[in-house]
Parts: structure tokens; sequence; C-alpha cells
């Protein structure tokens, strides 16, 4: 069994699951999203979630235990005499942030449709509602997809970068649905990896398949779910006519800070013995990349304690 200490990162055995695969485990769970987000604007105890989310007992028992056993809240007493417990962030949850404000971000900018309002975000620095722009931690230079280049490092296989489980639960029903479309892309093994692997340059229906050792009607059906959002457009390939390849519009470019800040918590959270799992590099510096997320307003670097989560009116 892993011990995921909050304060420093879990040290995974050779040959198993890498940390991307330990992230997508927890960021590909729209209870899980859901949850952290209420812990980021100060809900700690048991019935505020209830109160706040369309939640059972069962499923939110479960989403505490797992987000505890895996370092992202530690439980503390608060009322001794009745031993009630409160759920607070760790140092690993509080560093979680960059994932949430990416996301939200995203879905704000590209997804019309939700079943309540997104959170306000405030930068306490300037005092104004924000926008997080993704910039190299070594340079402070604004990154598009294509300013960065790597790839797999030595943990780094298709096979070894997906959850264990096959798929991972979404939430369901009324008023769940609160990042839609991030669910899509990222709340199922399979989407996961085409989505991963359009990123790192694969374009073609047979490559999707081959590379990722996914069955061909699964890959059918999720590039048609992603050509429907509008993440994906497909055109004639250039070798033969009577293939399509597949790549990534605006829409889903835009996506990219979701997928890379992700990718850098789990690295930071995450060390297996043989090594990264991912590797890049920005070469307009000539360093190694870590994102860095900055105010749109005053170009400041965001920090977790200066961004006000608000709920809206």
């Amino acid at each position: 069994m892993l011990v995921h200490p909050p304060d420093r990162p879990t040290a995974l055995p050779a040959g198993g699951t890498n940390a991307i695969g330990h992230t997508l485990g927890l960021i590909g769970d729209e209870w899980n999203l859901l949850i952290l987000r209420y812990a980021m604007m100060g809900v700690r105890r048991y019935g505020e979630w209830r109160e706040a989310l369309p939640i059972s007992h069962a499923v939110l028992t479960r989403r505490l235990a797992y987000l505890t056993d895996m370092g992202v809240f530690e439980k503390a007493e608060y009322e001794s005499r009745s031993r009630r417990l409160e759920y607070r962030l760790t140092k690993r949850g509080r560093d979680l942030w960059p994932i949430l404000l990416s996301v939200w971000a995203w879905e704000a900018a590209w997804v019309p449709e939700h079943v309540e309002s997104l959170p306000l975000m405030v930068h306490k620095r300037c005092g104004e509602q924000f926008l997080p722009v993704l910039t190299c931690a070594a340079c402070a230079k604004p990154v598009q997809p294509r300013d960065i280049v790597g790839g797999f490092g030595p943990s780094g296989t298709w096979e070894r970068s997906v959850p264990a489980a096959t798929t991972r639960r979404r939430s369901t029903g009324a008023g769940a649905g609160l990042f839609p479309q991030t669910m899509t892309l990222i709340g199922n093994r399979w989407s996961a990896a085409i989505l991963g692997a359009s990123f790192q340059g694969l374009h073609r229906f047979r490559d999707f398949e081959q590379r990722l050792g996914a069955p061909p009607t699964i890959v059918a059906e999720r590039l048609r779910v992603f050509c429907e959002l509008g993440v994906f457009e497909q055109s004639p390939s250039a070798e033969r006519a009577d293939w399509l390849s597949y790549h990534l519009t605006e829409k889903g470019r835009a996506f990219f800070p979701v997928v890379i800040t992700a990718i850098d918590w789990g690295q930071r959270w995450y060390r297996a013995a043989d090594g990264p799992a991912l590797l890049y590099t920005h070469p307009a510096c000539g360093q190694d990349f870590h994102t860095q997320l900055r105010c749109d307003g005053c170009l400041v670097p965001l920090r977790g304690h200066e961004v006000a989560v608000e709920r809206p009116a």
C-alpha cells in the first residue's frame, strides 16, 4: 500500500503506475473536483459539503476518505467533547489550486452551459477579477503548447500513465456538472490518453489505436465526441485521401494549461523510483519547463493565498 505523506512526495515503486496515472485518478473524478472547489473556498466540515452539493452520504464519505488517504486532506477535531472532525487541506491539497484555476478559466471561456454560475476569481494583489496566464517559471514568458518540447521520461509509457481503474465515475443528476466538458476530456482513461497523445503530436486514427492499445470502437467513439465538442477537427490525411487526421482546435489547445499544470503537480508529488514520467524544456530560455500562472491584469505571479474565490451573487 502506498503512503501519501501530505507534506512530501509519494515514493512510487519502479514499474508501476506513474505520476500521471495517479494524478488522473485524483482529478479525473468530478466529485473530487467539486469537493476540492468548496475546500478552496473554506469548507471543512462534512455537513457543509452535504449542504452545498447534491451528493449522497455514501459518495461523500468515500470521496473524503479517498482524498484523505491521498494526503490531500487531513482530519482534525474541531469539537473535542463530541469528537467531531473536519477536513483541512494539506500542503499537497493546497498545491492543487493551479489545476482548479485552469479548469475554471477554460470552462468559463469555452463552455457556455453550466448548471450553476462558476465562482468568481479575484486577485487580491491588484483587487481585480482576472484570467490566469500560463508562463514559464524560469523566464516568465507566456507559453503555448507549441512553445515547449519533450515527451516521455524514464517512467513514462502509455500503459503506466492511466489510472488503475478502467474508468472513473463522474457525477450525475440535478446540480451536477459544474465541469461538464472537462470531465468528458479527462474523466475516462481513454479520453485522457487520446487528449494527452494529441498534445504529443499524434493525429491519425491508427496511431491512437496502436500507441495507446485502445479498441478501435472506443477510439472512434472518443474522436467523435471530441469533434462534437469542438476540441478536435478532422481533415483528410496528407498520406491517403480516405484516411482522416484529427487535430486540436483553438478550443482544444486552450485546454493545455489544465494538462500541463496537472502534469507539474503530479510530478512534484509523485516520484517514481525510475525517474519522471514526462520531461519538457522551454527552448526560448533553454531551461526545464515548469508552470507558473500570472494575473492577466497586473502580470504578477499568482499565489494560492492571493486568489479569492467568491460565490456568485
